[in-house]
């Protein structure tokens, strides 16, 4: 088994941006955007902090030019001038020399949100997506972050459908193979906000071997090793661990039905806790706690 030398940081979207600083306010959701928040962690997990090469990738957006600039502003206000944006829209653009030059020279990756299908389509199987593949396995410190859709399409098994209303019917929630920068996971994002655990849950029951992993908004999880699992931002992360069910009606209902399950395990996590992927192991440890045991 190959252990990732590069990292990993699904967002579950909404992260701040700074935003309410224009306002007059230097907090959102508990945490200081400029010390804590989502954005400066990405910065200060690549190899060069705020003079790393970041490139932002729109590809899930309809909205490609706003979501870009934004993104480029809130990072400006972190200090950091080397952020790039590469609005590639189809599977054309992504075999283009240019962008595929600049993935080979960024630091750091950030996907968009918007919808998660639309980078399956576009960048599966392309010489980008090699690229990205193969600079997170072997190259130390390479960083890969997404936010909302962008997280959603890490995971091999990947949710592109389900109205969190219907999550309880089954056949209510549609999963497809995702980008596969981690296995045996999938991510679900704004989480909380739009009440998606039924959806999660129906995704985990159907592939058990997996463990789902909701994203709150401005919420999220550095991934080291492709195993170690850090709890970053202002909001919760649930673990849903399907191994230890013992019934679910899931296979043998017909389509529309509501299912039923027994014994699945949730986890919750919140800034500063870690979960440990193939040991299912939860840690209950604050970020200075963390810190700490580093230096010891």
């Amino acid at each position: 088994m190959i252990i990732p030398k590069g990292k990993l940081i699904p967002v579950g979207g909404a992260e701040d941006k700074g935003t309410d600083l224009e306002q007059g306010f230097i907090k959102r959701n508990n945490l200081n955007f400029f010390e804590q928040g989502i954005l400066r962690r990405i910065v200060n997990e690549t190899k060069h902090k705020h003079i790393s090469r970041i490139e932002v990738i729109t590809t899930a957006s309809q909205i490609p030019i706003e979501v870009g600039e934004n993104y480029v502003e809130a990072f400006a206000k972190l200090h950091c001038e080397n952020i790039h944006v590469m609005h590639i829209r189809n599977r054309e653009d992504a075999y283009k020399d240019e962008y595929i030059q600049r993935i080979r020279e960024a630091d750091a990756v950030m996907f968009s949100g918007g919808n998660q299908m639309r980078l399956t389509s576009t960048f599966g199987g392309t010489e980008i997506y090699n690229i990205l593949q193969d600079r997170y396995l072997h190259e130390e410190g390479f960083l890969i972050a997404g936010t909302s859709a962008g997280a959603m399409a890490m995971s091999n098994t990947m949710i592109y459908e389900g109205n969190a209303a219907n999550a309880h019917l089954k056949g209510a929630v549609k999963v497809t193979t995702g980008l596969a920068f981690m296995k045996d996971v999938i991510f679900d994002s704004h989480f909380d906000k739009r009440g998606r655990f039924g959806r999660l849950a129906q995704a985990v029951a159907a592939n058990p071997s997996c463990i789902g992993i909701g994203l709150g908004e401005d919420t999220g999880l550095l991934i080291t090793d492709g195993n170690n699992m850090e709890a970053i931002g202002s909001g919760m992360i649930i673990i849903i661990d399907g191994h230890h069910i013992r019934h679910t009606n899931i296979a043998d209902l017909a389509e529309g039905s509501p299912i039923s399950i027994e014994n699945l395990m949730v986890h919750l996590l919140a800034k500063g806790n870690h979960y440990i992927l193939r040991e299912r192991k939860y840690i209950a440890m604050n970020e200075d706690a963390y810190a700490k045991t580093e230096v010891e």
